[in-house]
């Protein structure tokens, strides 16, 4: 039976508030607890740094079977297991009495990574809504969007009065107290209509699924977010590089969040009406328009860069979830999912310290990197195709 609109709207609600909380606790960690947690064991920030980049790795490694165990049975499960291991990893974390236990406990939260985050939460929606999914997914990006800027207080107001290990036990409790009953509760365990024909369609495994469009589909999505996780690490450092003072590009960088939450209402509102490959083409292109503007006239473009390119990010989360699903169909989108994931995953993990090394050789000029990365990005989008008429996908159409 089809669920209403009412229902649906609880749960995008209930689905973006869990991965807001999934987000903040994980992705948005290290900014905040890298220094006392290296000061802790007596290492370098670098370290953590590092060792947080392999638990990403694990999630482009999961991806694959995680999307195909949701297009068989649904997210609810998958779901509800991450909010344990996440509660596992970040409760290691916090009582961790050595550096080899950290290592650990940061591969658990690594796991709890690649079955809770956004891929996860995108095939969930899919495997219960179809083709129908972009607006949930949109809604849930849009609620997740505040992450950080729940994330970052949260982390430092706890720190600052309790220290590194209470944050991760708060957090822990968190996913065990919110985002666990969110699960259990209010995620449906019904499969859409549209999981029936996947016995009449060839199976995932045997579809030609790197294709023409999944190659340009997965380069483009892994230019977009390896210069996307380069720009959160180094963005102030960056712009006071083109000549920003300290104060104006901490001012500049914060006008990201806003600028990706502002895009997508835009898409929720305005660009919905459109096939989703034209918000993707559109905010491929923001980054480098951007990053000629500094190149060209250095820190007065400082705000207008931060802005086009959080509002391209803002969209491209979106389209990261949407258009896989409006170009292929739903049948076989979490697996997809997980393959389209990977080497994005991959690059991002090396993404920073890459980037590091570029700033200390070319500053500013760095930019050029990441714009000429984009502009690729962008041209793959532009050579793909609206539909792909691979047999799985005319399964879909013709069921």
């Amino acid at each position: 039976m089809p669920l209403s609109h009412e229902r649906r709207t609880v749960v995008t609600i209930a689905l973006g508030t869990a991965q807001t909380l999934s987000w903040a606790s994980t992705y948005y960690l290290p900014a905040i607890l890298a220094v006392p947690m290296a000061s802790d064991f007596g290492i370098t920030t670098d370290w953590v740094y590092g060792i947080f980049s392999v638990a990403m790795l694990m999630t482009a490694f999961m991806g694959p079977a995680v999307g195909r165990r949701i297009d068989s049975f649904g997210g609810r499960g998958v779901l509800i297991v991450s909010s344990l291991v996440f509660a596992a990893g970040l409760g290691l974390l916090g009582w961790s009495p050595n550096l080899p236990v950290f290592v650990v406990a940061w591969l658990i939260v690594g796991l709890g990574m690649g079955m809770g985050l956004y891929e996860a939460a995108f095939a969930a929606l899919t495997a219960i809504y179809g083709r129908g999914a972009r607006g949930a997914i949109t809604g849930v990006t849009l609620l997740a969007g505040f992450a950080s800027t729940i994330g970052w207080p949260v982390s430092a107001l706890v720190e600052a009065e309790m220290g590194w290990r209470a944050t991760c036990y708060v957090w822990a409790l968190a996913h065990l107290l919110l985002a666990l009953p969110i699960y259990v509760f209010m995620i449906p365990k019904e499969l859409g209509a549209h999981v029936s024909i996947e016995a009449a369609a060839p199976a995932p495994d045997a579809a030609p699924l790197w294709n023409r469009q999944m190659l340009l589909l997965a380069f483009a999505f892994a230019a977009t977010w390896i210069t996307s996780t380069a720009m959160a690490a180094h963005l102030p450092r960056l712009l006071e590089d083109a000549g920003a003072t300290k104060t104006v590009a901490i001012a500049a960088a914060a006008l990201v969040g806003p600028a990706q939450v502002a895009a997508r209402v835009l898409e929720f509102s305005l660009l919905q009406r459109f096939h989703p490959l034209l918000s993707a083409r559109l905010a491929s292109v923001t980054h480098p328009i951007g990053a000629v503007a500094v190149l060209l006239l250095g820190a007065p473009a400082a705000y207008f860069f931060t802005i086009i390119h959080g509002a391209g990010n803002g969209v491209m989360t979106i389209a990261k979830g949407t258009l896989p699903l409006a170009i292929f169909g739903p049948v076989g989108y979490g697996r997809r999912q997980g393959l389209l994931a990977a080497p994005s995953r991959f690059g991002q993990a090396a993404s920073p310290f890459v980037f590091a090394v570029l700033i200390e050789r070319f500053g500013a000029g760095a930019l050029m990197f990441t714009a000429g990365l984009c502009a690729a990005g962008f041209i793959a989008m532009l050579l793909l195709r609206a539909e792909a008429p691979d047999a799985l996908n005319a399964s879909v159409k013709s069921s």
